[in-house]
C-alpha cells in the first residue's frame, strides 16, 4: 500500500527509476543523498523520507546494483560508495510497517552481505592496483563502503551475528595488506564495543578463526596501529567475556600466548594495553577471576534460593494472613459473647435482687400495716397463723422438691417400666391376632355322625315345615338360580367379613402407635418442665 503525501522528488526519482534503462539506474539513485542529506537527521520528516523510498522500492534497486558487476556500472566505485551509503542510512531508522518480517529477515542481511561481498572485492582491487593514487583512492572507497556497514549494523545490532559469521569477513580479516587489515580490525572492534554478546553466540568455528587471526596479526605485523588494534581488541574480548578468557588461558591452541606476549612487551615499546592483556593472562589474575566467577555462580544460586524461598513465603502469606484473621475475629466474637453473657447474667443477678428487695419490703410493709389494725391482744395469734402460713409454704416447696429428686433419680426406671409395658402389649396383640387367625383358618374336621333317633327327629322336623310351608312346586332350574344367587352372597359375606378384620387390625395397630407416642411426649414434656 503506497503512503499518502509522498515527497515528490521521490514519486519523480521512482518514475525515472521505472522508465529509464538499467544501466542509467544507479545515477538516478545518487540523487536520492542529496534528498537525505538535505533533511535534518533525527526529524519526522527524515523518517517519512525513508519510508517513501522503502515503499516505492528504491531500496531494493539499490540492492540490485550494488549485487551488479562493478565494471558495468557508470561511476565506478565512486557511485558504489554512494549507494552503499544511501543504503545504510535509509535502512537505519526505517520503519517498514507490514513487510517488517521480510525487511529485517531479507533486506537488512542481504544488505550486509553485500556490504562484505563489495568489501572484498574492493580489496582485491587494491592488492591488484599498481599506482599509489589508483590504492589511495580504493582505499577511501573500502573506507567508505566500511563505514556504511557500521553504520547499518549500528542501527541494526541483530545483524553483528550474520557479520561475524560471514565468510566474506573472515577473508576480509585475514587480509595481509596493513591498511585494509587495521581497517577491518577496526570495524570488528567497533562492532564488538557495540554488542560484545553476540560474540559467543556465533559458534565455536568462528570464534576460534577471529582470535586465531587477531592473534597471528598480533606477533605476524610490524605495523604497530595493527599490532595496537589487536591488542585493543584481545582485551576487549577477554574484559567482555569470561569464557574468552579461559579460552585464551586453557586452551592447547594458545599455549605459550602469554610468554610471547611478555617478550613482545619487553622487546618493543611498552604500552597500557599489553600490560593490562598480560596481566589478566597470568596465573594469579586467573585463580582471582576463576574465584570471581564461583563467587558470583554463588551468588547467583542464592538469588535464585531466596527469591524462591521468598516467593514461596509470600505465596503462603494470604493464606496465613486470613487464618489470623479468621482466628482473631473468632477469638473477638467469642469475647464479646461471653462479656454480653456475663452483662446480662449481672443484670438479671441485680433484677431479682432488686425483686427480693421489693418483695421483702412489701412484706414487712404489709406486716406493719397489718400490726396496726389488728388489736394488740390479737397480735400473738396473728403471729402463730403468719407461721404457720410461712411453715406450710416451706414444708410445700421443701416437699416438690424431694418429689423432683426422687422423680429424677426413677425416672430411668419408669422409662423402662413403660417401655416393658409398650412392648408387653404390643406382643399380647400380635399374641391375640395369631390366636385369631388360627381359629379362622381352622381345617374342616367333617360332621358328626347322627344316630337312628336324630335321623327320625329330623326327618319329622322336615316333614312338619314342608306341611306348613307348603307352596307352589318350583322347577329344578330356579332352584339351581337361587342356589348359586346364595352361594355369590355367602362369599361376599365371608369376604367382606375378612376386610372388617383386617381395618379392624389396622385401626389397633394405629391406636397402639397413637398411644406410645403419647406416652413419649408426656415424658419429654415431664423432663423439659423439671429442667
Amino acid at each position: 500500500m503506497k503512503p499518502t503525501g509522498t515527497d515528490p522528488r521521490i514519486l519523480s526519482i521512482a518514475a525515472e527509476v521505472a522508465k529509464s534503462p538499467e544501466q542509467n539506474v544507479p545515477l538516478i539513485l545518487l540523487k536520492l543523498k542529496e534528498i537525505i542529506n538535505n533533511t535534518p537527521l533525527g526529524s519526522s520528516e527524515l523518517k517519512k523520507i525513508k519510508q517513501d523510498i522503502y515503499c516505492y522500492d528504491l531500496i531494493q534497486y539499490c540492492l540490485l546494483v550494488l549485487s551488479q558487476d562493478c565494471s558495468r556500472i557508470q561511476g565506478g566505485w565512486t557511485t558504489i560508495s554512494q549507494l552503499t551509503q544511501i543504503l545504510s542510512h535509509c535502512c537505519v531508522g526505517l520503519e517498514p510497517g507490514e513487510d517488517a518480517e521480510e525487511f529485517y529477515n531479507e533486506l537488512l542481511p542481504s544488505a550486509a552481505e553485500n556490504f562484505l561481498v563489495l568489501g572484498r572485492q574492493l580489496q582485491t582491487c587494491f592488492i591488484n592496483a599498481a599506482k599509489a593514487e589508483e590504492k589511495d583512492e580504493l582505499l577511501h572507497f573500502f573506507q567508505i563502503v566500511n563505514d556504511s556497514l557500521f553504520w547499518l549494523v549500528g542501527g541494526h545490532v541483530e545483524l553483528i551475528q550474520n557479520v561475524l559469521r560471514s565468510d566474506h569477513f573472515l577473508h576480509l580479516l585475514q587480509a595481509d595488506n596493513v591498511q585494509i587489515g587495521s581497517a577491518v580490525l577496526t570495524v570488528l572492534q567497533n562492532i564488538l564495543q557495540i554488542n560484545s554478546g553476540d560474540l559467543l553466540r556465533i559458534g565455536g568455528k568462528a570464534l576460534h578463526s577471529i582470535l586465531d587471526e587477531v592473534i597471528f596479526k598480533l606477533f605476524s605485523t610490524s605495523s604497530p596501529v595493527i599490532r595496537s588494534t589487536a591488542t585493543k581488541l584481545l582485551l576487549l574480548m577477554a574484559e567482555s567475556h569470561q569464557e574468552i578468557l579461559i579460552l585464551l588461558r586453557q586452551s592447547a591452541c594458545y599455549k605459550g600466548l602469554r610468554r610471547l606476549l611478555s617478550k613482545q612487551e619487553t622487546g618493543t615499546e611498552v604500552s597500557k594495553e599489553l600490560r593490562q592483556l598480560v596481566s589478566l593472562l597470568s596465573p594469579t589474575v586467573y585463580q582471582e577471576v576463576e574465584e570471581q566467577k564461583l563467587h558470583q555462580a554463588a551468588c547467583l544460586i542464592q538469588a535464585y534460593w531466596k527469591g524462591f524461598q521468598t516467593r514461596k513465603r509470600l505465596k503462603k502469606l494470604p493464606s496465613a494472613v486470613i487464618a489470623l484473621q479468621r482466628s482473631f475475629r473468632s477469638k473477638r466474637t467469642k469475647m464479646l459473647l461471653e462479656i454480653s453473657r456475663k452483662k446480662e447474667e449481672e443484670d438479671l443477678r441485680l433484677q431479682l435482687q432488686l425483686q427480693r428487695q421489693r418483695a421483702m419490703r412489701l412484706s414487712r410493709e404489709l406486716r406493719l400495716s397489718m400490726l396496726e389494725i389488728v388489736h394488740p391482744g390479737q397480735v400473738e395469734k396473728h403471729n402463730r397463723e403468719m407461721e404457720e402460713k410461712s411453715a406450710l409454704i416451706i414444708q410445700k416447696h421443701w416437699r416438690g422438691y424431694r418429689e423432683r429428686k426422687n422423680f429424677r433419680q426413677q425416672r430411668q426406671s419408669l422409662t423402662e417400666y413403660k417401655a416393658a409395658v409398650t412392648l408387653q402389649r404390643a406382643a399380647l396383640k400380635f399374641l391375640a391376632k395369631c390366636r385369631k387367625k388360627k381359629k379362622l383358618f381352622v381345617p374342616w374336621q367333617g360332621l358328626q355322625e347322627l344316630t337312628d333317633a336324630r335321623r327320625i327327629e329330623l326327618k319329622q322336623q322336615v316333614d312338619d315345615y314342608v306341611r306348613r310351608h307348603s307352596g307352589s312346586p318350583m322347577p329344578d332350574v330356579v332352584s339351581r338360580e337361587l342356589h348359586a344367587q346364595a352361594q355369590e352372597r355367602l362369599q361376599h359375606y365371608f369376604m367382606g367379613r375378612a376386610l372388617e378384620e383386617r381395618a379392624q387390625q389396622h385401626r389397633e395397630a394405629l391406636m397402639a402407635q397413637i398411644s406410645t407416642t403419647v406416652e413419649q411426649l408426656m415424658m419429654v414434656f415431664w423432663h423439659f418442665r423439671e429442667t
